[in-house]
């Protein structure tokens, strides 16, 4: 059999030569861009080659075999699993949300940094040498070892398939959600064809070859991220600073910003626009206070509207669709007034205020706001860093080194792949914001740049980009510009000015991103369906064949359903992961961490901290969010919904350790099973 170090360079061979290529397309697009090839090609080139590329891979890798199919064949060298762990990481929250978040949040947006690059902290130290030790195949199997009961380990074991599915599916739907933004963005195919379109390049991976496939396939693309995200993001460096270094062009850019954002804050047009905001805020929260006559007058009033319209015979066939629109989305009961004109009053708020800072920690009105803001900062980090520590997905990487020491190195070379994207994503921010400040706002409305059109046009429902002369000056003011998290790095060389092969490109990284990691997840859901319930539960004598055609069947179900839901576009990328983020903490955490570290834990605690870890999350989510018909005045020191994982977390620890202590302790095989994990 060929010997880990051969196959390390063999691999290596194989990937120096592809990053070869890629670099070379890269060339022959820029070349063909320069002699007047169409743009639209140009994206059709770098979608499809890409696309086909990953398909390739996916389809030399596959396999039935069920440790290849599983956990790789248990071979991934260090280097290689920390790329493709990397990948599967670097998610569309990551690559096409993160630097949206930053752009819009300012300081508050780096707790998504902070949080998910302190999870790894937690794998490499609490949980991935001691899975990579138990070595089995699903976060299911350790639960239920370390966990048997009297009946044995298949409740414990149904509880993690259920937790992990719920955490799962959250995520991929986010994923899927970023396949379909990317594709209908560079092929001009409608949103929800554009994600079954992005679905079958998920499926050809995951489907043939399992865990082997996607982590070869993960490999190739994040080196597509990384020169997608570096690559324009040097280029911007050397525009604005002459320094093609990121972090320095980072440090140089920041205080020419802070003095521009200061000028914004007391420049009288930008009051002016901050102040129609206001009123319109107030408008709602009078409207509010009077529900549900409120509610009943503006049914009159837009009906009264539609029917005078059609009366005036001067009137055009736009105009009366226009009042029949209105009239159509009006609120169908006082209740669904109730939640979208306290979104309304809540949006008009947001605009209200001066410009976000970029750099100063947690700005609020008073001393109750700013504390408000850093509570949150430091519960999200907090969220963001257990459920890290617990994320199915990533966890099952570790089970793919030959050796508990590989499976240490590979979490230090994944937080390394990470640190490149991560150190680059606050300079890209920063830069796309002064080439915004700079150029767009104070430009004239009869000269807008063609990007602003192009973006506005892509989600006429909900534009990506709006632009709205509020005050009737011709100018653009900051304040009349509305800009969705989501498009600043999809947009950022169109809004640089750079060339198209580079738009190409990045769009390129934002699949590969995507992608990457709704194959992970994928398999994650469909692994413990099939080896966790099926095999293990239902039929214990089932054939290796049959195991992985019953695990590839469910995962083309599941790969189905999550494109349904996120052709409903639920929810924007960032919100959808942090729910993902406060489940995993708050259900698996616990059951991991204590399972290693405390040898009283039993099944039942184990139970009981599954159990009311997720009910609490869940109950807080529900209750504060009124997407899901919450109300945001019932959160608890005003934490927001999102990091519902602070309060479950501790319920699900507390909830474990009083069961335990209340009940009889593991048995000696448990607690040599124990022992046996934690030596080195």
């Amino acid at each position: 059999m060929e010997s880990n170090r051969d196959f390390f360079w063999r691999l290596t061979r194989y990937y120096s030569l592809y990053t070869m290529g890629f670099i070379a397309f890269l060339c022959v697009l820029a070349i063909l861009e320069h002699e007047g090839m169409p743009r639209s090609w140009i994206g059709y080139l770098f979608l499809f080659v890409t696309i086909g590329l990953y398909a390739a891979i996916g389809v030399v890798c596959r396999t039935s075999d069920v440790p290849e199919y599983y956990v790789a064949g248990r071979r991934v060298p260090p280097l290689f699993n920390g790329m493709a762990t990397a990948a599967d990481w670097i998610s569309a929250a990551t690559f096409i949300s993160l630097a949206g978040g930053l752009y819009l949040q300012g300081f508050d947006g780096l707790a998504y940094i902070l949080g998910w690059t302190g999870g790894y902290v937690l794998v490499a130290l609490l949980i991935a040498p001691y899975l990579r030790k138990f070595g089995q195949y699903t976060i299911a199997d350790f639960l239920a070892a370390r966990y048997p009961g009297k009946y044995g380990g298949n409740l414990i074991r149904i509880l993690a398939v259920a937790a992990t599915i719920l955490i799962s599916f959250t995520y991929v739907v986010a994923q899927i959600y970023g396949v379909g933004l990317i594709t209908s963005r560079f092929t001009g195919i409608d949103f929800s064809i554009g994600i079954f379109l992005g679905l079958a390049s998920i499926l050809v991976c995951s489907f043939l070859g399992g865990m082997r496939a996607i982590t070869w396939t993960q490999v190739a693309q994040y080196i597509i991220i990384l020169f997608a995200y570096l690559i324009p993001v040097i280029w911007l460096s050397a525009k604005h600073t002459t320094v093609p270094v990121p972090p320095v062009a980072y440090g140089a850019v920041l205080p020419k910003l802070n003095a521009i954002e200061h000028k914004l804050e007391s420049d009288p047009k930008e009051q002016e626009i901050r102040k129609i905001f206001q009123v319109r805020a107030d408008d709602y929260e009078r409207k509010l206070k009077n529900l549900p006559r409120s509610w009943e007058e503006g049914r009159i009033e837009a009906q009264n509207h539609i029917d005078e319209v059609k009366r005036n015979t001067h009137a055009s066939l736009a105009e009366i669709k226009a009042a029949s629109r209105m009239l159509s989305s009006y609120p169908k009961s006082p209740e669904e007034a109730e939640r979208r004109w306290s979104e309304a009053r809540a949006a008009n708020l947001i605009r209200a205020q001066p410009p976000v800072s970029q750099t100063e920690p947690f700005p609020g009105r008073d001393k109750e706001s700013s504390d408000i803001k850093r509570n949150n900062f430091l519960a999200l980090v907090f969220c963001l860093m257990l459920g890290t520590a617990a994320l199915p997905h990533i966890l099952m990487r570790y089970y793919t080194t030959p050796t508990v020491a590989a499976a240490r190195k590979s979490v230090f070379w994944t937080l390394f792949f990470i640190m490149l994207i991560y150190l680059t994503v606050p300079a890209l921010t920063v830069l796309v914001k002064y080439d915004i400040y700079t150029s767009l706002v104070g430009s004239s409305y009869s000269h807008l740049p063609d990007w602003v059109y192009y973006w506005a046009n892509i989600d006429k429902v909900n534009p990506l980009v709006s632009i709205t002369d509020l005050n009737r000056d011709g100018l653009v003011q900051l304040g009349e510009i509305s800009v969705d998290g989501d498009i600043i790095v999809l947009a950022m060389p169109e809004i640089a000015g750079l060339p198209y092969f580079i738009s190409g490109l990045v769009a390129a990284g934002g699949l590969a991103a995507a992608l990457s990691t709704a194959d992970g997840l994928l398999l994650t859901i469909s692994n413990a369906l099939s080896h966790d319930i099926y095999y293990k539960v239902v039929d214990p004598s089932a054939s290796s064949q049959k195991r992985v055609t019953i695990s590839k069947l469910l995962l083309l179900v599941v790969a189905l359903l999550a494109a349904y839901a996120a052709s409903l576009k639920p929810g924007d990328i960032l919100s959808m992961v942090g729910a993902a983020f406060s489940l995993a903490g708050s259900t698996l955490f616990p059951a991991l961490v204590l399972g290693v570290f405390w040898k009283r834990a039993n099944q039942a605690g184990a139970v009981a901290g599954i159990v009311c870890g997720f009910l609490m999350c869940v109950y807080y989510m529900l209750h504060t969010n009124p997407t899901f018909g919450g109300n945001a005045a019932a959160q608890w020191f005003h934490i927001a919904p999102i990091s519902a994982g602070v309060f479950g977390v501790p319920v699900g620890i507390a909830a474990m350790v009083i069961v335990s202590l209340l009940t009889p302790p593991p048995d000696e095989g448990t607690i040599a099973l124990i022992d046996h994990i934690r030596t080195p």
